[in-house]
Order: structure tokens, then sequence, then C-alpha cells
């Protein structure tokens, strides 16, 4: 690989990590270049670990850059022996992926799945072009089928059900696992070939899940993300505990600085105070739960659901155009999947369908003003958009202010606010509002709570 094409790799592969949603800064990528020189590039995989070293900052990040890494810098297809001759029974194939499957090594298997991909993987589509799929090459090859024979022949006689055929599955399944991995990176490197490593980058590399945008989050990526949920719940009361104690000093007490009065004639020019009594704050959260955030939605009631162990009392309304208390749902305890669909189904919510911000602030003000005080921390979730209704500014006005805290957390990007039906800047005025589209910008918001 000459030099030029070595930098334009480089570059490229950078690039497309950012555009993955891996942070990679300039001073990163720097260091990647320092470790390239001091590595022999001709080892392909001693080139990923010093990419990994230098630019993958979390274990979650390491998917994304590992399928990207093969993209930008595919192995080399050379040296498949006979493994690709057409000559080759289908029968020898299957008996050869069975050995790998409990015997190969990684070079050895992502040969093995090179080949595959190039004898089964290929489709026509059309005058001169073709297709490459994974699911053609599996399904021929059938990897899920060979279990039996294999168990039978490392188990030779064995008692079945025990701790050795337990061992066997688990390192068959593992093969699997590894091939179906490998064959599906040659046919990525293929398609890229074909189409444009760019492009391809583009559609196959999900963001990480700490960069996972939450109005596009799937029901498979909130499964993920209730492993995130409680760390930061954690941290968002131990934050707000500590607003708290820097903003609030305790009782006079009258004896210490009577005490201390003595040393000036009597006169009490220092004052002591008790230390505040050490508790947990209390919150309010007020959820948009309409169909234009609904993934925001799920999450902010998983956030809800963890919150309720963090605080001394939680209490939670959730609105469309109408408002609701939804404290119930979440009850310790209960399943969190159960809640949200018990929710949708009983909580009254919902009055024509259409968001409205102002009608639910004057609402709540109306039937749960006594629910915000002196020791509560409001905390608003949605994305400030209300159809054009009246924003009842002055309504919120009057409940942040009995709050100690408030906050505003929007899903929309900052850019976007303001525009159509979205009001954000009249509702910044009065509560801050923070962009909020993902674990990494709520974490920062936490962070910044300090």
């Amino acid at each position: 690989m000459s030099d030029t094409s070595l930098v334009d790799r480089h570059v490229g592969f950078v690039h497309a990590l950012r555009e993955a949603g891996l942070p990679v800064s300039l001073a990163e990528g720097l260091d990647a270049v320092r470790a390239l020189r001091v590595i022999d590039l001709t080892e392909r995989e001693s080139l990923r670990a010093a990419y990994a070293a230098t630019l993958v900052k979390k274990p979650g990040y390491r998917p994304g850059f590992d399928m990207l890494f093969d993209l930008w810098f595919p192995s080399s297809t050379t040296g498949l022996g006979t493994i690709e001759d057409d000559s080759a029974e289908l029968s020898e194939l299957r008996d050869h992926l069975a050995r790998l499957l409990t015997q190969g090594g990684e070079a050895e298997m992502r040969e093995f799945a090179r080949a595959m991909v190039g004898r089964f993987g290929r489709q026509p589509a059309g005058p001169g072009r073709q297709n490459w799929f994974s699911y053609s090459v599996l399904r021929a090859l059938s990897p899920e089928t060979l279990m039996a024979r294999i168990l039978q022949e490392v188990l030779a006689g064995q008692e079945r059900g025990g701790l050795a055929e337990k061992t066997a599955r688990q390192r068959v399944n593992s093969g699997i696992k590894r091939f179906e991995d490998a064959v599906a990176t040659d046919v990525r490197r293929r398609i890229a070939e074909d189409s444009g490593v760019e492009r391809i980058a583009r559609s196959a590399v999900r963001p990480p899940l700490d960069q996972l945008d939450f109005l596009r989050i799937t029901k498979a990526d909130l499964a993920r993300l209730r492993r995130e949920v409680y760390p930061l719940a954690r941290r968002l009361a131990a934050r707000l505990t500590i607003k708290h104690r820097k903003g609030r000093r305790g009782r006079l007490d009258f004896r210490r600085t009577m005490r201390a009065s003595l040393q000036s004639g009597g006169v009490p020019l220092t004052t002591h105070f008790k230390p505040p009594r050490p508790h947990k704050p209390e919150l309010v959260i007020l959820c948009d739960t309409s169909d234009s955030v609904s993934s925001f939605a799920h999450f902010t009631l998983l956030l809800t659901y963890a919150l309720r162990e963090q605080f001394t009392k939680v209490r939670a309304f959730g609105f469309v155009d109408t408002v609701d208390e939804i404290t119930r749902f979440f009850v310790p305890g209960a399943d969190v999947v159960e809640a949200m669909t018990r929710l949708a189904n009983e909580a009254d919510m919902v009055r024509f369908g259409r968001t409205n911000y102002g009608h639910s602030f004057e609402r709540f003000a109306e039937r749960y003003g006594d629910a915000i005080g002196s020791k509560t921390s409001l905390l608003i979730l949605g994305d400030a958009r209300s159809n054009y209704q009246p924003a009842a500014v002055d309504t919120l006005r009057a409940l942040a202010a009995k709050a100690r805290h408030a906050y505003w957390l929007n899903p929309e990007p900052r850019q976007q606010w303001d525009t159509g039906d979205s009001i954000a800047t009249d509702y910044d005025a009065v509560v801050p509002m923070y962009e909020c589209r993902n674990v990494a910008q709520l974490s920062a918001f936490i962070q910044d709570l300090a």
C-alpha cells in the first residue's frame, strides 16, 4: 500500500468513524498516525490494534469500529486454495465448516467465509450487475444444522446432558456466530467494492448506544438502554442533592454564635449555623407522551421508573393536550414494560389528540399545582411543539417560581427549535432548556448541574 493511499484511507476511515457517531478528535487522529509509524503495516491485526488503542474510548464503540475497519482495510482475498474450486461438493464444504466451528482459528474462518461468499453469495441483479447476500451463503451451508453431528463426534459415547455437552454446544454456537460475522463482513466488503466504501459505511454502521437518537430508538434499543438509565438516575439525584446543599444553610446555631461573641466583648461578629439535614430531593416530572415524540417518551418513562428509587418523593405526569398523573404506574417492583402498557391504555392524557402544551400546563396548575414546592425539582421533557396553540408562558413561569430548580430537556436538535410550531425559545426564557437527543447529552446535562 503506497503512502498516498494509506493517507487517503486514514482520512476516510477517521471521517467514517465520526459520521457513525464515534467521537474522534483531531489529536486522537494524529495519535493514530504516530502509532502507525511503529508497527508493521502489512500485519492487518496490528493495524487494527493500533487504531483501536488510539481511537476507541469505550467498549460500546468497538463493534462499529471493527465494522468500519473491515470496510476501509479489507483483508487480502488471496490464498483461498482449493476451497473455492467449483468441483468441491456441498457435503465436503459442510464437513470443512463443521471442523472450523470447533477447531478453526480466526484467519482460517475468515478465509473460508470469503470463499463461500464468492461461491454462494452472488445474485444477479440485471445486465452487468450483481448483488451480494449473506442469507444465500447461510442457506446453502446451514451451519445451525451441524450441531447434532458435531455433538455426536465430540461426545463419542459420553453421557448426554452433562457438562461436556454444554461446553460443546457453547463452542459450536460461538463458532457459528464467528462464521456468520465473517460472512457478513465479506459481503459488506464486496458491496463496498461495487458501490463505494463511503456509501456502505453510512448505511451499515449504527451509532454507538450512547449516541442513538431518542427520537429514532427501537424497542430493542430500549432494552439495551435500560442498563444505562439506572446509573444516570443515581447521578441526577446526587447532583440535585449537591445543588440543594449549596443553596441552603442550616438554622442559626444560637449557642455557638453567643459563645464566639465572648471573644469580641459580647458582640456577635460571626454567626454560626447548624448543618442542613441531609435528604434526598423531591422530583416532579412532566413528560410529553404524544406520537411526535413517542420514542423519546418511552425513554423518559424508563428514566422516570429508575428515578423512583433515587428520590424521597417522585410524582410523574404525562400529557398530550391534557395532563394526568402517572406515578401510580411506576410503583417499586413493577415490571417497566407492563407499566408502560397500562399507562398507554389507562392514563387520561388525551382530549382531541393534538399536542397542546399551554392547555396541559394550565390543567396541571389547576389540578396538581400543590405537587411543586420549595423542595421540588421540576423536570419537563418534550419538544415544545404545541400545534400553534397558546403557550401559557405565565402559567409555566408561576410553576417554575414555586420550584427549587426547573429544567427542560428537548429531544430535537437545537437548530430545529422555533421552526414550524416550535415555541422552544419562549419556554427557554422561563425554564432553561437543554438539547437532549441521546444518552451522551443526558450525561453532559447531569454533569453540568454541579
